[in-house]
């Protein structure tokens, strides 16, 4: 069994892009939208969809390694990869404790800049969210159910992002605040071209996860990265992928030109806001029991959910966090619909704006601090 999962040579590369490593195996890096919401510039898509504050969220992984090399993410040829666990393993409340220290560190600075928004910052030292999510696999993590649970005990919801490559964790994930499959491509050849996936029953294994999904009882996002020419197009076939897994919500977001992705795709790739409304629109059409809800031009995302969201003729996509927490610490059986909240009306829509037009998403985080 190896020590450590990152290397000396690409731990140097990791922090010089500013992350703060965690143990042998984790990290983390302060999101760009956190630091938007403290400078007042606005909050990510989970503001408009979820009602998460972006200053108060906290952005790592538990395994820089993963089973993929997705030619959209920002991971260089580097970065480890690996099929399974073969590393020593950092204990939960280790994890926990060493990364809520890292993201307060990284963002110590905006203690001291004049155009801060006071309160935002004031608020940031209480960490409430953390989004698993940031590079890797984090559900590789042998330990994720205890780490997951110290969360909750913290206050602290959990939106957990997975590539759908280990069904079985998927299947035994205990409850948490909201699950994401990442649904690179509608058939097998694309997904093969798009993910470059080591595993060489993939496509069964994504299969499998989306339909572990649909048993899931807490909230379940699928989330769709579309690169423009290459998967942004056969929306029956993802529809179908879709309607397999039964999500509660689909997220719709357009490829971004970012990090060792470059070096593999073009800036053409990165489709506008309203080629990511078309696309959606088509998605629609397939997909009778979802509607429209939203949209976050500044991340050229569309929000779809199930029409039972609709409660009465209002949204209900917003989470009630004290209510998750109160039933996930205590271990009862609940569903999605024990914590849900109205989604105010000033998210809901599309508002035929342009990709340059992120007035809107700016004026309503201003507002919501």
């Amino acid at each position: 069994m190896q020590t450590s999962m990152i290397s000396d040579l690409q731990k140097k590369l990791w922090e010089k892009q500013h992350y703060k490593i965690v143990g042998s195996h984790s990290a983390v890096k302060t999101c760009g939208w956190t630091k938007n919401m403290i400078k007042g510039q606005g909050g990510c898509y989970k503001l408009t969809f979820y009602g998460i504050m972006s200053n108060q969220c906290m952005q790592m992984s538990t395994s820089m390694s993963c089973a993929n090399r997705c030619t959209f993410c920002w991971r260089d040829e580097k970065a480890p990869v690996s099929k399974e666990w073969k590393w020593n393993m950092d204990d939960p409340e280790f994890i926990l404790e060493k990364s809520q220290k890292a993201h307060h560190k990284l963002l110590e600075g905006y203690g001291g800049y004049e155009k801060r928004n006071k309160g935002a910052f004031e608020k940031s030292k209480t960490i409430k969210h953390v989004a698993l999510s940031l590079t890797g696999e984090p559900i590789m993590y042998p330990k994720m159910n205890e780490l997951i649970k110290k969360f909750h005990e913290k206050k602290i919801s959990t939106f957990l992002v997975t590539n759908a490559q280990y069904p079985e964790q998927i299947k035994n994930l205990k409850p948490i605040t909201q699950l994401y499959i990442s649904l690179d491509a509608a058939t097998k050849d694309l997904l093969k071209d798009v993910d470059k996936p080591l595993f060489s029953d993939y496509w069964e294994r994504l299969n499998k996860s989306l339909d572990y999904m649909k048993n899931k009882k807490q909230r379940t996002c699928i989330r769709l990265t579309m690169i423009k020419g290459i998967n942004m197009e056969d929306a029956e076939n993802y529809a179908k992928m879709i309607k397999k897994a039964e999500p509660d919500f689909v997220e719709i977001k357009g490829y971004v030109f970012v990090g060792a992705s470059r070096e593999r795709l073009t800036m053409e790739n990165m489709p506008l806001h309203e080629d990511v409304v078309e696309f959606s629109g088509k998605l629609k059409i397939n997909l009778e029991d979802y509607d429209f809800v939203g949209e976050h031009i500044a991340s050229r995302v569309v929000l779809l959910a199930k029409k039972k969201f609709k409660i009465n003729g209002k949204w209900h996509t917003w989470i009630d966090f004290k209510k998750f927490h109160e039933l996930a610490v205590a271990g009862k059986d609940f569903s999605t619909e024990d914590y849900l909240l109205k989604t105010p009306e000033k998210f809901i829509g599309l508002s035929g704006k342009g990709t340059a037009d992120y007035t809107r998403e700016r004026k309503l985080a201003q507002d919501i601090q």
